[in-house]
């Protein structure tokens, strides 16, 4: 396990390219400066064991050591040492809808970057509570296994996307019979299922499934993202709207929310639905919801001793700019006999 310290750092990065430009940009100065100097064949006479590939190589090594350096400033830190702790807190499964319908942009950026962001926050507000994830469309996927790795949730959940299932539809049925599979503890006695979703094009066994898991002690919180008005379903190429989606007829497919159904489907579990348009209610209401409930005690692995690893890269940058020195731009008389570079010697 890895962290790292000040991710701000990482910004630094773009100056690599940065550099990249100056140096071609001093090299075209360079050589048409030459050029007003000399003829090309002369100024071959004038620097003969001048070498283009070593001049190169120095970029290169340079390029390393800045980016050495920029590593050392995020200091990443791996964990050394694996506790076993108590913890208490409920198991909390998150099924979220990822059918194309979830790309209309009526509510910003879109349908599904703000379920992720939901989900996001509600992992920040948790203290410690077993969560999972499951994606679902025309199918349900298991997204992430029942853990307490928190990271990992968050790294899971920003992959997500309307392109990992090929089957279209929002088969809720399906994601809850999978989530019923993610409750490992017989003795946990609080269970919950948050349904993210816009609840459109639902399939029919979504109030029979949700009722089945309801009999298993699992409580079903729905959270409805979307607006009754609706939306266009976007088609975009590298970021850019080409099209709307269209129906068999060739008129734009406008889909909305769909807050009965959600609403249906959480009285039916037991549980509330939520609209997810304000993201600071949502989570509000969720952490008065779990506070509220009895917390079932478990032991869970964690890393502990987290070492500072800047020093590496501190020492790599060194060592690259210590190289750099001692790389001269010129050819040397033994690499020439090796022809190491491929170079020819001009006459």
């Amino acid at each position: 396990m890895y962290q790292l310290e000040e991710k701000i750092y990482f910004y630094l990065l773009f100056s690599i390219p940065i550099i990249v430009v100056l140096y071609l940009l001093l090299q075209f100065w360079k050589k048409r400066t030459q050029k007003n100097f000399a003829s090309p064949r002369l100024l071959m006479r004038l620097s003969p064991d001048r070498s283009v590939l070593k001049s190169i190589l120095k970029l290169i090594t340079v390029l390393i050591a800045t980016s050495s350096l920029i590593v050392a400033l995020v200091n990443p830190k791996i964990g050394t040492k694996l506790e076993t702790v108590k913890r208490e807190g409920v198991d909390i499964v998150f099924a979220i809808d990822v059918s194309k319908s979830m790309l209309a942009e009526d509510i910003a950026p879109n349908r599904l970057e703000k379920a992720k962001r939901l989900v996001s926050e509600i992992i920040n507000n948790l203290a410690s509570d077993r969560i999972g994830i499951i994606a679902y469309a025309g199918q349900a996927y298991p997204q992430l296994p029942i853990t307490t790795d928190y990271g990992s949730a968050k790294m899971f959940l920003q992959s997500m996307n309307t392109d990992m299932l090929s089957s279209q539809g929002t088969a809720i049925d399906q994601a809850i019979h999978l989530a019923t599979t993610y409750y490992n503890d017989e003795e946990q006695t609080n269970r919950v299922l948050f349904v993210i979703s816009d609840g459109e094009d639902h399939s029919e066994g979504a109030v029979k499934a949700v009722e089945q898991a309801a009999q298993e002690g699992i409580k079903v919180f729905t959270v409805g993202v979307g607006t009754p008005k609706g939306g266009p379903i976007p088609l975009k190429i590298r970021g850019v709207v080409e099209a709307y989606k269209k129906d068999k007829n060739g008129d734009v497919v406008i889909t909305k929310l769909n807050d009965a159904i959600l609403n249906t489907i959480a009285e039916k579990g037991n549980g509330s639905y939520i609209n997810g348009s304000n993201t600071e209610d949502v989570v509000e209401f969720i952490k008065e919801t779990l506070a509220q409930m009895d917390k079932k005690e478990f032991e869970a692995k964690q890393f502990a001793d987290f070492k500072d690893q800047f020093q590496w890269f501190i020492g790599g940058a060194i060592l690259f700019l210590f190289l750099d020195i001692f790389l001269l731009e010129r050819k040397t008389a033994w690499l020439k006999r090796l022809n190491l570079f491929n170079e020819k010697e001009n006459e």
